[in-house]
């Protein structure tokens, strides 16, 4: 086991790696930036080093000023949290070289399922079902113009190195596609440095529906059921919950062998996530993987009741999975409401000093998060400061248990998306929990 990991993030992330490395004995170092000195992280790692000024590229994306943090703590691992660096091969890449253990995936794995055209070819080959769609980059419009036509209306342009919706355009018509063939690879570029793309069947009101697996070094890989992730706004995540409401036992495990198998091919080795759109009829098709742990990942905790941070650290020493998917019991339902530092109806980013602080408790009620009173939530960083996690017996209690605490949530001083979240608890469509898609909330009015 390590002695000590150097935290590559910072923030609720940052802190909750912190609290699985002290359950397991290991030190911790944790880095920030100029204006970051008095975050929880930083208050409760073993050690803390500066790294740079606010600016990410300065600080959290300083792959230099990190390593040499690493070096200069005698850190022997580096855990890189979510975002940031989680999915960058060539940071994994440079802890290799320097001797440093990286607790993800390998940068060839981190390489080839980025690679949303190379993650698509691999799943194929693994039986993964997935929608039609090109095997290569678009390389003009014409081409797109041929391939939407072959494919049918609607389809979707996206990134081949793309996330979070950049770069990624719906076209419904043929009169569109050109300006949206060239928005997407402008968008791309921008936030890649790759404007390449490709080109797929859109799948109309789908759910977001994705598979936790984990997989050691030694070949075993097992899932740990599935998220659904389809309350979304701008393709970000705001209410994640396990298990998805309209699953079936049969296509959850059909589901869940099809990620395995993905992560399988690949070779994979750490935890991930394995994402699929399930259509109308709860037919699934592969969407992507991420290579790193996921936002949402303490749902998957609570109805399994293990701790993700804490195997994802053991596989990345080398043990071996304690676990056989035989002894994956999903206990329970689950929900996440990620709560931001934004205007509720806005989704605009609203930092500030907070003036008032008072979390939620109870059986079955869990709050991630590095906020505190008189803590000031900076501009320079992404919004979310809390995810607010419940647990019962069933969906409908879990629903009114987060409704509770949510109420019981007190945030002053500054907005943020509790209202929001208080409106969802309550709204009929939602709880009723069938007629939901990524496309929910452009539907209703809260």
């Amino acid at each position: 086991m390590f002695h000590k990991i150097l935290i590559a993030n910072r923030g609720e992330i940052a802190l909750r790696i912190i609290r699985a490395c002290k359950e397991l004995g290991i030190k911790t170092v944790a880095v920030h930036s100029d204006v970051d000195n008095e975050a929880l992280h930083v208050k409760l790692a073993d050690q803390s080093v500066c790294i740079g000024r606010a600016a990410s590229a300065e600080s959290y994306l300083n792959i230099k000023a990190i390593i040499s943090a690493a070096e200069v703590t005698d850190a022997d691992a580096i855990h890189p949290g979510y975002g940031f660096l989680a999915e960058n091969a060539e940071f994994a890449e440079i802890c290799q070289q320097c001797g440093i253990t990286f607790i993800g995936p390998s940068p060839d794995n981190i390489r080839l399922m980025g690679d949303k055209i190379q993650a698509r070819q691999t799943v194929i080959e693994a039986g993964v079902p997935i929608l039609p769609g090109t095997e290569d980059n678009v390389p003009n419009v014409e081409e797109a113009v041929r391939i939407a036509a072959e494919i049918g209306y609607p389809v979707i342009i996206k990134a081949t190195a793309g996330g979070g919706g950049r770069g990624m355009k719906v076209v419904h018509s043929p009169a569109h596609l050109p300006n949206a063939f060239a928005a997407a690879r402008t968008e791309a570029e921008a936030g890649f440095g790759n404007p390449d793309v490709y080109i797929e069947k859109f799948c109309e009101r789908p759910r977001h529906v994705e598979i936790q697996i984990m997989a050691d070094q030694h070949g075993n890989v097992i899932h740990l059921g599935e998220r659904d992730c389809s309350i979304q706004r701008r393709h970000q995540k705001l209410i994640e919950e396990s298990p998805c409401p309209v699953l079936t036992p049969a296509i959850r495990k059909k589901m869940g062998e099809c990620a395995v198998a993905a992560a399988e091919r690949c070779g994979y080795s750490s935890v991930g996530t394995v994402e699929f759109l399930l259509d109308k009829n709860l037919d699934f098709f592969f969407m992507e993987m991420n290579t790193r742990v996921q936002v949402e990942h303490p749902v998957t905790e609570m109805v399994t009741g293990i701790d993700i941070i804490k195997e994802q650290i053991r596989i990345a020493a080398g043990e071996k999975l304690r676990f056989k998917q035989k002894d994956i019991k999903i206990t329970g339902h689950a929900i996440e409401c990620r709560v931001n530092a934004e205007d509720p109806v806005k989704f605009t980013p609203f930092p500030g000093k907070i003036q008032g602080y008072h979390t939620p408790g109870g059986m079955g009620v869990r709050v991630d998060s590095a906020a505190y009173d008189q803590y000031t939530v900076l501009p320079h960083y992404d919004s979310m400061i809390a995810k607010l996690i419940v647990h019962a017996e069933t969906r409908e209690e879990a629903l009114k248990k987060m409704s509770s605490a949510l109420d019981e949530y007190i945030i002053e001083g500054i907005k943020t998306t509790i209202p929001f979240h208080q409106k969802m608890m309550r709204n009929k469509e939602f709880v009723d929990g069938i007629d939901v898609d990524t496309g929910f909330l452009e539907r209703i009015v809260l």
